[in-house]
């Protein structure tokens, strides 16, 4: 019974934070559905800046017009979210860590919440342009460019998902280092293949063109050596040695 207690107070710890996450999420969203529709005409500007004057989007379904927006804001609500969702997740994980272990996550909790924010900037202010740009202007005489709202909702979701997932990769870096998995110099004798690899899997991401393949990989390989120099800081060893020396320090205060 004494061992059953204390994973039923886990558990209901768990589903408090659960749906504390799950209430963030709604509020947000019960304060942006006001303007759903102002929403995705936002995200909509890249594409429609990029299309002929004669042409405009479109609604192929009868809801579309109130669920395209609708979709979008829920998913913006769940961005906003995430820095709340993520101290949730922390404020539960938090009394099982050691005090070293804390130090690390709180940093890579922020940074994680920053880079995904980033990673969704530069494909709305960067990639959207040039891509929509490209698409429009290779169209064939006589064929109008005339996008269906869900078609474009679930390109742009895409797009966000791929760009802020990437941009992970410096907090992957580090954790993967700390865990005593790789090393900082295993990584950089591994970097042709990392190369390779981050365009395969931009490739995988993004939709089949050259430009947002080549626009997703490239932060990708920049991110990764940003990555290698945050990594020196949080290596295996490091964290050995601190570890030693906090068991020392208790054994000779008992």
């Amino acid at each position: 019974m004494s061992q059953q207690q204390p994973l039923i107070s886990h558990l209901l710890e768990l589903r408090t934070k659960l749906l504390r996450a799950i209430g963030s999420v709604l509020f947000v969203f019960i304060c942006l559905v006001y303007w759903a529709n102002d929403i995705y005409h936002y995200m909509a500007t890249p594409l429609m800046q990029a299309l002929p004057e004669s042409s405009s989007m479109i609604a192929t379904d009868v809801a579309a017009p109130f669920f395209a927006p609708f979709k979008l804001t829920l998913v913006l609500s769940f961005f906003v979210a995430i820095p709340y969702v993520l101290y949730q997740v922390w404020s539960f994980v938090a009394p099982g860590l050691y005090k070293h272990e804390k130090r690390l996550v709180m940093p890579l909790l922020a940074s994680s919440t920053l880079l995904f924010y980033l990673g969704i900037a530069f494909a709305y202010y960067i990639v959207f342009p040039v891509v929509f740009g490209f698409f429009t202007s290779v169209a064939p005489v006589g064929v109008e460019v005339a996008t269906d709202i869900s078609s474009y909702l679930s390109f742009i979701l895409k797009l966000f998902f791929a760009f802020g997932l990437a941009f992970e990769i410096p907090v992957a870096v580090v954790l993967l280092c700390w865990a005593g998995v790789t090393t900082p110099e295993d990584l950089k004798e591994k970097r042709p293949y990392i190369v390779v690899g981050a365009f395969v899997i931009g490739m995988l991401l993004t939709p089949p063109d050259i430009i947002s393949q080549t626009m997703l990989a490239v932060p990708m390989l920049i991110l990764f050596e940003g990555g290698l120099i945050a990594a020196r800081f949080y290596s295996k060893g490091n964290e050995d040695d601190e570890d030693e020396n906090h068991d020392e320090q208790k054994e000779s205060e008992s």
